[in-house]
């Protein structure tokens, strides 16, 4: 048996000294990358496999109006509740990829590769991600879009202008598409966002885009497991979808809510994108009281990456309670 003194600790101490003492240290230097690992994750949902891409994230100064119904400085506190900065917003774009073993179906395509570039590389990422991941965009046979915002309809195009996924026809909601084409709401578009959106539907929506386009309705298996849900009021066709396979299920979100520590937070703050506010507030309550009950998985295209969840209702609002990380799938 070892017997610990005085005199044998501090011995043992001078010894350790000694030899720190005669180690060289080490020179050579290594700079900082200035890069971020690729943007991935994978998960199983029964025999179903997601992968969540991330396209990056839209970092801005918080505009007076980004939620209209509350004061600058609530939404601050709130900022400052989650630990993030104030007077700064940070939005994540996660679109999925969902490989059923005999289709493989993205749902929403994040900003574009163009806006890699123009955003010096905060955003645009969705491309060279998928490839990071091993999967190749000329694989895809489907891509489903929840509705007609650029975050979510751009990456449709490369920055060439050609198709993203020249092999697969392109899913939207039936309801979405007839309002962006529709001449007469264009003419009455404000000037401004709306107009904006208008014109980058037009661009988006024409010549090898239109040539691979399906609409489909809201509660209708629309792929393999895949059931598309009406969540209007954020857009007036505005989709969510449930992926089922075996026992479990995911709800996508895609913009029920923008970023949750606002949003699920807070659901009955307005914010500045929701085309009808009150609509889309009566959704977000709908949809989160459902998937709070039923225990449901939740997939959230404006969630901290890898963006998925549980949602537990707490005092009058939301919280979300993110999956632990896997190393394994």
């Amino acid at each position: 048996m070892i017997q610990l003194t005085r005199r044998t600790i501090l011995t043992g101490a001078a010894a350790a000294t000694t030899i720190a003492a005669v180690r060289q240290p080490a020179h050579a230097a290594a700079p900082p990358t200035g890069k971020q690992a690729p943007g991935f994750y994978r998960y199983k949902l029964g025999e179903y496999e997601i992968t969540v891409v991330t396209d990056g994230v839209n970092r801005f100064k918080l505009p007076d109006n980004f939620v209209t119904n509350v004061k600058r400085e609530d939404v601050n506190a709130a900022l400052a509740a989650a630990y993030l900065e104030p007077d700064m917003m940070a939005v994540p774009y996660s679109p999925i990829v969902v490989n059923t073993g005999s289709r493989l179906i993205v749902i929403d395509t994040g900003t574009g590769e163009a806006n890699f570039a123009q955003s010096k590389g905060a955003a645009g990422q969705f491309q060279a991600n998928l490839a990071a991941a091993g999967i190749d965009a000329k694989a895809v046979d489907t891509v489903i879009i929840s509705h007609y915002h650029g975050d979510h309809v751009n990456g449709l195009l490369r920055a060439d202008n050609t198709l993203a996924f020249p092999n697969a026809e392109i899913l939207v909601p039936a309801v979405e598409h007839k309002f962006w084409m529709d001449d007469g709401e264009m003419s009455r578009a404000p000037a401004g966002r709306m107009e904006g959106l208008f014109k980058n539907n037009r661009r988006v929506f024409s010549g090898e885009v239109v040539k691979r386009l399906k609409t489909y309705d809201a509660g209708k298996e629309i792929a393999p497991g895949i059931t598309a849900i009406a969540t209007y009021g954020h857009t007036p066709g505005h989709s969510s979808h449930v992926i089922a396979s075996g026992e479990r299920k995911l709800y996508v979100q895609a913009d029920v809510t923008n970023v949750p520590f606002l949003f699920a937070r807070n659901p009955g703050w307005h914010l500045v994108f929701d085309q009808d506010a009150k609509m889309a507030e009566e959704t977000r309550r709908k949809v989160y009281d459902m998937v709070a009950a039923e225990k449901m998985l939740i997939q959230g295209f404006h969630y901290p990456f890898p963006a998925v969840g549980h949602i537990e209702k707490d005092g009058n609002g939301y919280r979300v309670i993110s999956v632990p990380w896997n190393p394994v799938i």
